[in-house]
Formats: C-alpha cells, sequence, structure tokens
C-alpha cells in the first residue's frame, strides 16, 4: 500500500492545529481512518515529522527455494490444478501450511507462472 502524501499529511495536520475539530472528523472530512490521523498527530508531535516511515526490513518470503521448487514441480505435473489443490499437495510434500492467496503469489511472483485457464476453442454450430 502507498503511504499518504505529504500534502494531504500537511493538509490533517494543519486543520488539526486550526482547532474544533475532532480527529474523528478530520478523519472523516480527509477520507482517512481514525488511526492514520492519530497515529500522524503523534508522530508529529513526538518527532516532529509527518513524513512516512521508511520501511527498513522485507518480509521473508513463506516457502524456502527448496520449496518453492516442488510447487513448480507440482504446477508443471497438474498445470491445471486450483490453487487449493496446489496448496494441499505443496502440504503433503513438504509440510508447510500457507494460504491460497500466498501459493498464488508464489507462483506469479516466484515461478513466473500465471495460473490462467484456457478454455476450450469456440465453435460455431450451424
Amino acid at each position: 500500500m502507498k503511504a499518504y502524501s505529504l500534502d494531504l499529511r500537511q493538509k490533517v495536520v494543519d486543520a488539526y492545529a486550526c482547532g474544533d475539530i475532532s480527529q474523528r472528523k478530520l478523519a472523516k472530512n480527509f477520507g482517512v481512518t481514525l488511526s492514520f490521523v492519530q497515529n500522524l498527530l503523534k508522530r508529529h508531535r513526538e518527532l516532529g515529522t509527518i513524513s512516512a516511515k521508511v520501511r527498513t526490513e522485507q518480509t521473508p518470503t513463506k516457502l524456502n527455494a527448496e520449496q518453492i521448487e516442488i510447487l513448480g514441480q507440482l504446477v508443471a505435473a497438474q498445470p491445471d490444478a486450483t490453487l487449493s489443490e496446489l496448496r494441499e499437495r505443496l502440504y503433503e510434500k513438504t509440510e508447510v501450511l500457507i494460504g491460497v492467496a500466498t501459493v498464488n503469489r508464489m507462483v506469479r511472483r516466484k515461478l513466473n507462472l500465471n495460473l490462467k485457464k484456457k478454455s476450450p476453442p469456440y465453435e460455431k454450430r450451424h
């Protein structure tokens, strides 16, 4: 998810500084969540900045290289398998249980595959 712009952040802080408006109303008026407003104002008060936090550490992938290779073999063995089926077969082989969305992400990003099914060609009927 992209961070909110500095311009929006500044507008929220300025509107709150003018007073006479609750954080809840600020959130509603600017179309953001209450927690965003609360965290932004806290960050401004404590650190003197309104910029977004910089992410320093990437979340590690759920599968290691060997498990990704096994997933690739499963897809190659049965290309028309559903994500749920791939998930179950991967669990049987590796005893690693991941979600269907994670299977999808691993297949698309790590294996560079598209699981879109091809439908049979359309035949004209007379």
